[in-house]
């Protein structure tokens, strides 16, 4: 698939010449003259590149970090960015990383350096977000001994088997699990797998605890890990 990168800055010549050498190299380039015109564009499609200049009329490449940084569409305000800078900028690069630039470039600057700055920051980007999604997929992993709840997909594993659970199953044991030796009272069990909006009795707590020892109990006949704690309520086993 075509990367696309978003340039912006007020000098002709310079939308001219990289945007051409930047899709000879097979990107997909769309150039805009000052950071208001590539703000309207950049929230309403998505780029995996930007690179800005900071001196620009209108709204500079600072101020069009910033807005990028705040905004409330995730996918643009991770967007790495490039800065394209004059030598005596130095404050403004300083003020630009602090914002979260990934990178800054000096003009003039050769075509190879910048595609290599560009392949360096697209592969960093790259590696971060897998690490990110990897973490969120660990994070949404539960295990406990031969339990693992994958919360993604709902899944129930007991023993390397998959016990078939409902909504309110999968989150009456996660409830009971996280704790091990934590006694959780009806109400707590309840609000675990139903929230504060739905009213169940007592009853129908107790008729979820024996439908789930008898689903484990299909694939393991010695299964004992849900306790009862007669007059308080239930606990996952030690």
């Amino acid at each position: 698939m075509m990367m696309s990168i978003a340039l912006v800055d007020d000098e002709e010549s310079i939308l001219k010449t990289v945007s051409l050498a930047l899709e000879s190299e097979g990107y997909a380039v769309d150039t805009f003259k000052n950071g208001i015109e590539a703000l309207k564009s950049l929230e309403n499609k998505k780029y995996d590149l930007g690179l800005f200049d900071i001196k620009m009329p209108k709204m500079d490449g600072n101020e069009l970090l910033e807005k990028i940084r705040t905004s409330k569409n995730t996918y643009l305000n991770s967007m790495p960015i490039i800065f394209l800078t004059s030598k005596d900028q130095e404050q403004d690069e300083i003020i630009g990383l602090r914002m979260g630039a990934a990178d800054y470039i000096k003009k003039p600057f050769s075509q190879k350096l910048l595609n290599e700055r560009i392949k360096t920051v697209l592969r960093i980007h790259k590696n971060r977000t897998d690490m990110n999604i990897e973490k969120k997929e660990k994070d949404l992993n539960f295990n406990k001994g031969d339990l693992r709840l994958d919360e993604l997909k709902q899944l129930c594993f007991w023993k390397n088997e998959v016990i078939e659970l409902t909504v309110a199953e999968f989150n009456l044991i996660k409830s009971l699990a996280q704790y091990p030796g934590v006694v959780k009272d009806r109400n707590q069990l309840m609000d675990a797998m139903y929230g504060d909006t739905v009213y169940v009795d007592d009853r129908t707590i107790d008729s979820h605890i024996k439908r789930l020892r008898k689903k484990f109990k299909m694939y393991d006949s010695s299964f004992d890990q849900i306790r009862t704690r007669y007059g308080s309520g239930y606990s996952w086993r030690e």
